[in-house]
């Protein structure tokens, strides 16, 4: 029996991963084995707790006011251990955190295989965004098995050099996480009282958007909200105490803007559902609201996921306060521009990426 060894340490990353782990237990050939890092701490446990995945090692490496590189020096020593003893076929990591950069490189360097799920983003600025970019193209400088999500990630991979044959277009896996959070009947206190009105679900918490960024984007929204009556605003607010001190000094006394504490993947899923359009800085949302038919207007100035700029479910809109605001209010305005967003095509799959990545795992270590 081959062991699969799968690395995580954020809330995104566990949504996404959680529906791997769930399908590879179905695979009798294949033991899989999960290591949290918490580099998120609560946040990535209300995610486990709602897929029912428990960890077999956890790092618990979270410290307040954690840097870079206690992060990753945290991941590095600890994790050494956890590989020396497990001894995996392969190293399963997601995306583009310091935890997947972490991980892949000590795996790297005990000469261990890496699979990369959701590879081949990529904006090709390794500041936007700081630090993710430069962790994406990281991990796959090493990885043995790409999981490109879409035709763009793998034509990406395929243009750097990667081996083709070890490139596989599978979707995303946070489609299928979709399809078992969302319900048509959820509801809570929070959207009662957005009741009759055009919901707009905000989000903003890059670390490269600290400072005037930020404030611009707080400005936008509060304009916005005061401007339009029928229109509630609800703000899950990161734990960053920056963020937050921010958040509560700028928008806090606007009627119509309500600031929450982050929400459990369930929760926020319908949300989005429940929406009526998003503002957000944030990756993961640019492809979960599409699958739901939700305009994304995406607060920064590159994405790593362009095809929901080209199959037109997503807007760059970068983090002027003014430009923000026009093009909040052009879809407020206008219907027409509004249904073309929130009918286009949904380009990051049918929900099945799970079983792929596990089918490809299987084939992989038959050929061992």
């Amino acid at each position: 029996m081959k062991k699969v060894l799968v690395v995580f340490g954020t809330r995104p990353e566990a949504i996404k991963m959680c529906p791997v782990i769930k399908q590879m237990n179905t695979h009798k050939d294949m033991e899989c084995k999960v290591c949290i890092t918490a580099q998120h701490r609560e946040m990535l446990d209300q995610v486990l707790e709602i897929f029912n995945v428990k960890a077999d090692y956890d790092l618990n490496i979270m410290q307040p006011g954690q840097t870079l590189t206690g992060i990753t020096i945290e991941i590095l020593n600890k994790f050494n251990e956890i590989l020396e003893k497990e001894n995996p076929d392969i190293v399963l990591v997601h995306g583009d955190t310091t935890t997947s950069f972490a991980a892949a490189l000590s795996s790297f360097y005990h000469n261990i295989s890496v699979a990369h799920v959701e590879a081949g983003l990529r904006t090709y600025n390794m500041h936007s965004p700081y630090p993710e970019e430069f962790n994406r193209q990281a991990v796959d400088l090493i990885s043995e098995l790409y999981f490109a999500p879409t035709k763009m990630s793998a034509d990406n991979l395929i243009k750097e050099g990667k081996d083709e044959k070890k490139i596989f277009i599978t979707g995303n896996t946070v489609i299928d996480a979709l399809h078992t959070t969302v319900t048509d009947d959820f509801v809570d206190e929070n959207l009662r009282w957005a009741y009759g009105s055009r919901l707009i679900l905000f989000t903003a918490h890059r670390r490269e958007n600290l400072g005037n960024s930020m404030v611009g984007m707080f400005e936008a929204i509060k304009k916005i909200a005061n401007e339009y009556r029928n229109v509630k605003v609800i703000y899950p607010v990161h734990k960053n105490p920056k963020i937050r001190d921010l958040a509560h000094k700028m928008l806090s006394d606007a009627e119509n803007i309500r600031l929450i504490e982050p929400l459990n993947p369930l929760v926020f899923h319908n949300y989005i559902n429940r929406s009526y359009l998003i503002l957000t800085d944030s990756g993961g949302i640019q492809e979960e609201a599409p699958s739901l038919g939700k305009p994304v207007l995406v607060m920064r100035d590159t994405t790593e996921r362009p095809e929901g700029i080209e199959a037109g479910t997503l807007k760059l809109v970068g983090t002027d306060s003014d430009n923000i605001y026009t093009e909040t209010k052009l879809l407020l305005d206008n219907d027409f521009v509004y249904r073309n967003m929130s009918n286009a095509v949904n380009p990051y799959g049918d929900g099945k990426a799970s079983e792929r990545i596990c089918s490809i795992l299987a084939e992989y270590f038959k050929k061992q």
